[in-house]
């Protein structure tokens, strides 16, 4: 090869590395394992933080808290070359262990495979971006409801407590509840555990401040059964200002069977808010509605408690039975607490082996009693994955705000993430509890 030839090379070796670190978004090469060969200014400044030993040498490992999902994702990706997850976001409210950032964050990542033996990744923190979508996505909903041709709906009035006000035939074609239904609460049309006292009212709130409020989920009828419905509560734009609690409608609850199109939105939900593993929520699920209820309990104090779950040795399981197995244990865990908690608490995958549960309306002893009965559901129920059974064990750090007290999610985290490190210093499969005169209590 000519010198010119080599020059050239040279110049335009030179001006993709240029291009690289100058470009306003992070990239990352790495090898199918993960292992950095390339990284430019931004991917370190956002993947810093993340890391535990201020070192950066394998993206799943320095993501390994905050998308634990990552690496399965890649290990199941069978095509020889093409994108395999696109605008992922990673929350970062509470980033690695012992690394709990201020401001909350939020970032995009795509990760794309280039042949058998690198990736590409690109990463944005898209915080604001986030939180934009978040606000159409309530307007599309809103618009969304009036547009679509409506099959079958009740159409119910509510007082200014939230209770029904008179009955139509509509009420009763829907859900088959009569006359005496007036003068209970709506929540009347929830499942048992589906909902709180407090959220009932959170929903009226919300409804005058935006005016309406729009929700998706299980329903309750009368003779017991459920369905899927929307509930879109409107404030009546002519009542009076000082109508009495229990006097004429106040708002227009308009309640629909949407059971048909129940699997195009669960999917549509689990690929952006679940966990790919364990069918739990995701970070970004956690994240969104645990800042959603304390922004309520600023408004209207109630208590809230949130426990986290870490699945004790978990290495150790990985390393003798391999990641399969691993991935069993996470599962059957992520199962249990599906099982043993509310529908209204909020269970998700936080971590690698670290899971998080938030429960409106529940004080610290509360959530206790249900995290012990989780814990010794597990200690009792061994894994069997492969003809092998796996006895597993699980430590629980729980916090709670009394109604009341102002905090933000960032201080909560920290007092359960606290109460979790004492489960594990003080023996493991053990359930302690954060308490403002020490660290924890059992």
């Amino acid at each position: 090869m000519s010198a010119d030839a080599h020059a050239r090379l040279a110049a335009e070796h030179e001006a993709l590395i240029q291009f690289l670190y100058l470009a306003p978004v992070g990239l990352v090469q790495t090898g199918i394992d993960g292992e950095i060969v390339m990284i430019n200014p931004i991917s370190a400044q956002l993947l810093m933080p993340l890391s535990r030993d201020a070192s950066l040498t394998n993206l799943f490992t320095a993501l390994e808290d905050v998308a634990p999902e990552l690496r399965h994702l890649c290990a199941n990706f069978d095509r020889p070359s093409g994108m395999i997850c696109d605008g992922l976001h990673i929350h970062l409210n509470s980033g690695a262990a012992g690394k709990r950032m201020r401001v909350p964050q939020v970032l995009s990542l795509s990760l794309l495979k280039l042949d058998g033996s690198r990736l590409m990744a690109v990463l944005q923190d898209v915080s604001e971006q986030v939180r934009r979508e978040r606000q159409l996505r309530q307007s599309d909903a809103w618009l969304s409801a009036l547009l679509t041709s409506i099959s079958d709906y009740a159409l119910v009035g509510l007082d200014r407590e939230g209770r029904v006000s008179d009955w139509n035939e509509t009420i009763g074609r829907v859900t088959g509840f009569q006359p005496s239904v007036v003068g209970q609460p709506y929540s009347v049309f929830y499942p048992e555990g589906a909902t709180t006292a407090e959220q009932v009212q959170d929903r009226l709130h919300e409804a005058d401040a935006n005016g309406w409020s729009l929700d998706e989920g299980p329903r309750l009828r009368a003779d017991g059964s459920q369905f899927w419905g929307s509930a879109m509560i409107s404030p009546l734009p002519d009542r009076e200002p000082d109508l009495p609690a229990d006097g004429e409608a106040a708002y227009c609850l308009v309640l629909r069977d949407i059971s048909d199109k129940r699997d195009t939105v669960d999917k549509r939900r689990k690929s952006v808010f679940c966990d790919h593993l364990t069918g739990v929520a995701n970070r970004r699920a956690f994240f969104e509605a645990a800042e959603l209820e304390l922004t309520r309990n600023r408004r209207t104090p109630r208590p809230i408690a949130l426990v986290l779950f870490d699945a004790d040795h978990f290495k150790q399981i990985n390393d003798r039975h391999g990641h399969p197995a691993g991935d069993c244990v996470l599962r059957q865990l992520g199962a249990a607490l599906s099982l043993t908690f509310r529908q209204v608490d909020v269970v998700a995958r936080v971590g690698g082996e670290e899971f998080a549960v938030l429960l409106p309306s529940s004080t610290l002893a509360g959530a206790e009693a249900v995290a012990e009965r989780l814990r010794r559901l597990v200690e009792s129920q061994p894994v069997v994955c492969d003809g092998v059974s796996i006895a597993y064990t699980v430590s629980a750090g729980i916090a709670a705000v009394d109604a009341g007290e102002t905090i933000d999610l960032d201080t909560l985290i920290k007092r359960a993430d606290r109460a979790l490190y004492a489960a594990k210093a003080n023996g493991r499969n053990r359930i302690e509890c954060w308490s403002g005169d020490r660290d924890a209590h059992r």
